[in-house]
């Protein structure tokens, strides 16, 4: 299944919704306080000045009202108060037990029971703001005191009542608001501008650690880094160009150890191949003459011929792995026909009656390969199934198309013996690798899957192992059916031997 990318994976996206963060959270933090402080700077001083001028009109006011005033006494003084404040917008009432006077207008509905009970109890002046069908308000009570004997404060009963509109305090406070808004859309933006340059700043020296790191990982080990600057990603270049110092001097010894053991390898055996071929014709020599020695003579020339011919076998393997590691294997392309070409290779090593094959009629699989290659790879996996497996041995050829131009031949070989051990499945194709203690002492060499994994390597195929779900191992060979061969016959197979 596809991974579903994340909006915030990379890191110039995480740089910018970091800075953005932060940018919202400062601007409306700041916004928040400096909007309460100026709000209620704003109305405290609104609220204050009508607060006072209210006081001072009412004082003035208050000399003119007897004891007990009657309606036109409470009239006159909120028509006093009015004459002293005649551009404020202001709604006054004059209360004194059941009287009610009022100018310009009856409509109090911004003034609470609350307010006028405490009006009514206490000699300080009280306000409120209130807020009625979407307008703020502004509603101020004071009672009118006269001083006694004791030089005390007494309450006269009568009170006057002041409501009016704080739109203009209002659209100060909205105006505060807007600019705030569009104090933090600049903010924003800055931060924008501010992370895409901090992200650009970060990111360059994190991309040329990315390319110089895939360049490392594709073998250009002498890749380094600019370091500028004294800062972290500085510190990161640097550690990165030491690491990659360090790297390139271990390789670089590693291949010269990988090389002189090649050579050392390739040089042990073309030094023991010369003697080796004198001592395989003189053991030959001595064979054809084993009968005419006495029997304990005769084995210990039998195990000298069987020594000396696995010990030819295991230098002619070092040889070939060796040609592998020096890059001078070359293939000797020909167009065979896969299915016959096996059928040789059974034929010549005579085991046409102990391996089942079914394979495809002559003609039917032809492919470019180099032949003797091939034989190889046939010879090693069959001789293997025959000498560790236990029959029947079974030899399969299919072909499997993959689309219109792709098709493999697919070569499969099995046998019914205990399997490969899983331990061992992993390491089956390295060299000199062995899969059990009794293996170990075989005439293998522990080269010959190796060899075979190689070969079918340069052709552009596939090797495979694996256990059979009843018993037995399988190895898969996969060659790719080059263009120049004619398609293949899918249904033409001969039958089972």
């Amino acid at each position: 299944m596809a991974r579903i990318p994340l909006p915030l994976r990379g890191l110039r996206a995480r740089l910018v919704a970091a800075f953005v963060l932060v940018a919202v959270v400062s601007a409306l933090s700041t916004g928040a306080l400096a909007f309460r402080e100026a709000r209620t700077g704003v109305l405290q001083q609104s609220q204050d000045s009508v607060i006072k001028q209210f006081r001072k009109s009412v004082e003035s006011a208050a000399p003119n009202i007897s004891a007990t005033p009657d309606q036109s006494e409470l009239q006159a003084a909120v028509n006093r108060v009015l004459y002293d404040n005649p551009s404020q917008g202001w709604r006054v009432m004059a209360t004194y037990g059941s009287l009610r006077t009022w100018a310009p207008s009856a409509e109090f509905q911004e003034l609470s029971p609350d307010l006028r009970r405490t009006v009514a109890t206490t000699s300080a002046t009280v306000f409120q703001r209130v807020n009625v069908d979407g307008r703020p308000w502004l509603v101020v009570g004071t009672p009118i005191t006269y001083d006694s004997a004791k030089g005390k404060s007494r309450l006269s009963g009568t009170a006057m009542y002041l409501v009016v509109s704080q739109d203009a305090e209002e659209g100060y406070v909205q105006a505060m608001v807007s600019g705030i808004e569009r104090a933090t859309v600049v903010a924003l933006a800055l931060a924008v501008v501010l992370a895409l340059l901090a992200a650009g700043g970060v990111l360059r020296p994190v991309r040329a650690l990315g390319r110089a790191t895939r360049r490392m990982a594709e073998g250009h080990l002498d890749v380094r880094l600019a370091v500028n600057g004294s800062d972290e990603l500085a510190e990161l270049s640097q550690s990165f160009n030491d690491t990659a110092a360090a790297l390139e001097r271990s390789v670089a010894e590693l291949r010269r150890m990988e090389a002189r053991a090649r050579r050392f390898a390739a040089d042990v055996s073309h030094e023991l191949r010369t003697p080796l071929t004198a001592m395989a014709a003189l053991t030959d020599v001595l064979d054809e003459n084993a009968l005419r020695h006495d029997r304990e003579t005769g084995d210990a020339l039998r195990l000298i011929s069987e020594g000396t011919t696995r010990l030819s076998a295991l230098v002619e393997d070092l040889m070939e792995i060796s040609r592998f590691d020096a890059g001078v294997i070359r293939l000797n392309l020909d167009e065979v026909d896969l299915a016959e070409s096996v059928r040789r290779t059974l034929a010549a090593r005579g085991w046409q009656d102990q391996v089942e094959t079914h394979l495809p009629a002559p003609g039917a699989v032809r492919t470019r390969v180099d032949p003797r290659r091939l034989d190889v790879v046939m010879a090693n996996l069959v001789g293997n199934a025959l000498r560790h497996g236990a029959p029947p041995v079974r030899l399969t050829m299919r072909v499997r198309e993959e689309g219109a131009d792709v098709a493999w031949a697919v070569i499969e070989v099995t046998d019914s013996g205990p399997g490969i051990a899983e331990g061992a499945m992993p390491h089956i194709f390295e060299r000199f690798y062995k899969a059990g203690a009794s293996r170990a002492r075989s005439e293998s060499s522990g080269l010959g899957l190796a060899i075979t994994a190689e070969n079918v390597h340069l052709h552009g195929g596939r090797i495979s192992a694996s256990n059979l779900p009843g018993g037995g191992a399988a190895f898969t060979v996969e060659l790719p059916l080059r263009r120049e061969s004619p398609a293949p016959d899918h249904n033409a197979f001969a039958g089972a031997r």
